[in-house]
């Protein structure tokens, strides 16, 4: 009998652990699992976006002094980096063909000149016979042609000599602008032709102090630029130091090169101590968009959408929606955005400064029991358990 109670109160101490075991484990599952977001602030920040390409520097003025006469190169007066002013002489031609030329048109003119004032006079002697009906009109016809004839060569011959003139004046290469002499093509005792084209003697730049990139920009940004936006460039003989222009133009004729479409951007580039050269190549970023001290988020914000809520699509709406976090509790904002750059969005109203906004993230579902569960949990009792004796019918004790 003795052995029987031990084990009835064995058997009720095994049902009693296991019970507590339940309990303890239904309690945790109560607990909702903690929220894992990723946030951020809206703040005050800078946007920007770049459009990076590349270019070359030029001088923004610059000539090619060449000759209009062909000749021997008798004298040149600068050399490379000459500093020059306007109307300076560079070079001479050799004069000794174009004087002799000259020379010879001048006294073709003195000639047509003589021979048109003997037809002037005789035609003015026929005409005053003619009119008193002294000579027939065919003498004064003859002598009116011959004046004319006189007059027209002396024309010609005049305007030879002033051809003349001006080629020996073309032996003398003079500067046409302020500047400093880049190149020099030619040497003395060189003899130069310029039949068919006009040939180089000499290239001279206007202002080395301030020069512009010729950059070229890719068909997919050059929608993006625009003349007065703010570009900084490289050069590779300088690569910690950062230079400064602005836009000037945008040409509108494309270049195609090897299936690839550009277009020119002229850029001002200041140069007042010299540094840059003409023909370095400039690594260009173009600064297409520029807000400082807006209100931003980062831009993934607005992809965001909770797992356990429907990521509703708002077609024809200009606002964006948001999650913000108060606290633990995440709620959705409708806002209106601004400019955009690859990371960040302007925020132009629907937030305010020190709001956090959740990036990405999951949130934990409540596993809280619900009254179903815990008729189930004791409906499914232990068979560990000792069952209560049946009574007999009206609740008497046991037989």
């Amino acid at each position: 009998m003795k052995s029987k109670k031990s084990t009835i109160y064995l058997l009720a101490g095994l049902g009693l652990m296991i019970a507590v075991t339940i309990t303890v484990f239904s309690c945790k599952s109560n607990k909702k699992v903690k929220n894992e977001w990723v946030t951020a602030q809206v703040s005050r920040q800078d946007i920007s976006s770049l459009v990076t390409c590349t270019g070359t520097l030029e001088p923004i003025t610059e000539i090619t002094v060449g000759t209009q006469v062909s000749g021997r190169v008798e004298k040149i007066y600068v050399d490379y980096n000459s500093v020059v002013t306007k109307g300076q002489l560079l070079a001479e031609l050799d004069q000794t063909v174009l004087a002799a030329n000259l020379s010879s048109a001048q006294s073709s003119m003195a000639s047509a000149k003589s021979q048109l004032d003997y037809q002037q006079k005789n035609y003015e002697r026929y005409k005053t016979l003619y009119s008193k009906q002294l000579v027939s009109s065919s003498d004064f016809e003859s002598a009116e042609y011959s004046y004319q004839t006189a007059k027209n060569n002396y024309n010609v011959s005049r305007n030879n000599y002033h051809t003349a003139s001006t080629n020996l004046g073309y032996a003398k290469i003079y500067s046409p602008i302020d500047g400093v002499v880049l190149s020099r093509a030619v040497e003395e005792g060189q003899t130069v032709a310029a039949s068919f084209s006009t040939p180089t003697l000499f290239t001279i730049a206007n202002d080395l102090t301030k020069m512009r990139v010729i950059a070229n920009v890719d068909e997919a940004d050059i929608g993006n630029v625009k003349q007065g936006q703010r570009a900084t460039f490289t050069v590779d003989t300088y690569p910690n130091e950062i230079f400064n222009g602005e836009i000037t133009e945008v040409r509108q004729l494309p270049t195609t090169s090897n299936n690839v479409v550009t277009y020119q951007v002229v850029i001002n580039a200041p140069n007042p101590d010299l540094k840059l050269k003409p023909g370095l190549t400039a690594t260009v970023s173009i600064y297409t968009l520029e807000k400082n001290g807006v209100l931003t988020i980062p831009t993934e914000a607005l992809t965001f959408t909770p797992d356990n809520q429907p990521n509703m699509e708002r077609q024809g709406s200009k606002n964006n929606r948001v999650w913000v976090l108060n606290g633990v509790q995440a709620t959705p904002k409708e806002i209106q955005i601004g400019s955009q750059s690859s990371t960040l969005t302007e925020i132009v109203s629907g937030l305010s400064e020190g709001e956090t906004v959740i990036l990405s993230g999951s949130s934990g579902n409540a596993t809280s029991s619900s009254s179903k569960d815990t008729a189930d949990n004791n409906s499914n009792s232990s068979p560990f358990m000792p069952k209560r004796p049946s009574g007999r019918a009206g609740g008497g004790p046991p037989r």
